[in-house]
């Protein structure tokens, strides 16, 4: 078989394991032949391809990034018809022309949702789960979730110290935008005093009697906030009003309007550290890295025995496979009891 691997959406540490893994595995085991489709969807839209075997993937299993390249190119806006073709349709004329038996499309939400109406219209597809947010519902973990959390643990951990030394309150933005699962992962084992998720609004005056009670301990307090969080008076995330292909809007700012509201409000120095695009960046931890690989060995699996439609998840410890539709019907949110956990601990 002659199998086309691609990543969409964001970048993520992880995804060069995968790639790795399916190549090796499906060359090794299956005597498949590869070929790469370069910047997610748009590879396939434009038939844009790279050479994927054996040697390209030696040596990347600790790189971040990927070696395919990404972007959230969407076929199915109206701006990819061309020609009189949808964008589905030339990515299906696309895949018969390159002699592509079988797909495989590692990335998020959105991704795996093309995917899924890909498959629909009868190609050949496997999905594999992708997103530091860890919010498909379909599978336990994706992989990339662990280092973002790591990386984002360890900037709450330096930032202590400077916070005591200048008796100031220091705000962490981190990634989130509709699940606060770093935020809290990150926050918990960073030992944050405050920490601020999109499923649960705020209120700003409750977060700065928190401020006020640790700065009575002599102690600066940290807050971690996801950056789809939102106090309870603005109702919505803060954003700007620029819309990528998907159409969501481009979050950020929610740790700068804290940071303000804490100063007027209580009178202490506040700073904000939006650690942005540095959690998706860097080598993958050594879970990220065996998650990542026993996803790829499983995508490629689910290729030879003709599952397709399917995508491959974390069920416990084991790897199952699942409807492409049921990974993105809806997302894995921080469910009330965990926030409740947290809350009771640092309150």
């Amino acid at each position: 078989m002659r199998v086309g691997v691609l990543t969409g959406g964001g970048d993520c540490p992880g995804l060069n394991a995968v790639i790795r893994a399916i190549v090796r595995t499906g060359a090794a085991d299956h005597g498949c032949e590869f070929i790469g489709f370069r910047d997610g969807w748009r590879g396939p839209l434009e038939g844009d391809t790279q050479p994927l075997g054996v040697s390209e993937v030696r040596g990347i299993l600790p790189r971040g990034g990927t070696i395919l390249g990404s972007s959230r190119t969407n076929p199915l806006t109206e701006s990819a018809a061309r020609e009189g073709k949808t964008g589905l349709e030339r990515i299906t004329e696309n895949l018969g022309r390159l002699g592509v038996d079988a797909l495989i499309a590692i990335g998020g939400e959105d991704t795996l949702g093309v995917a899924d109406q890909l498959s629909r219209a009868g190609a050949r597809v496997v999905g594999v789960p992708k997103t530091i947010d860890n919010d498909l519902n379909a599978t336990d973990y994706t992989f990339g979730f662990d280092t973002a959390v790591n990386i984002a643990m360890e900037a709450i951990d330096r930032l202590h110290t400077t916070a005591e030394s200048h008796h100031r309150a220091l705000i962490v933005e981190v990634m989130g935008r509709n699940a606060g699962w770093i935020a809290l992962h990150a926050g918990l084992a960073g030992g944050a005093n405050v920490i601020l998720i999109p499923e649960h609004p705020f209120d700003i005056e409750e977060v700065c009697e928190y401020v006020r009670q640790r700065f009575e301990t002599r102690y600066a307090p940290i807050v971690v906030v996801a950056e789809g969080a939102h106090p309870k008076t603005i109702g919505a995330p803060v954003a700007d009003s620029q819309l990528d292909a998907f159409g969501h809007v481009r979050l950020g700012g929610v740790g700068q309007l804290l940071a303000e509201e804490i100063e007027q409000r209580t009178g202490k120095e506040a700073r904000c550290a939006v650690l942005g695009h540095i959690q998706r960046g860097g080598t993958p931890t050594a879970f990220d890295r065996v998650l990542a690989t026993r996803f790829g060995i499983h995508a490629i699996r689910a290729v030879a025995d003709g599952a397709f439609g399917t995508m491959v998840a974390l069920r416990g410890t084991d790897i199952v496979r699942v409807p492409l539709a049921e990974a993105t019907r809806e997302l894995k949110l921080v469910p009330p009891e965990r926030y409740a956990e947290a809350e009771v601990f640092f309150g």
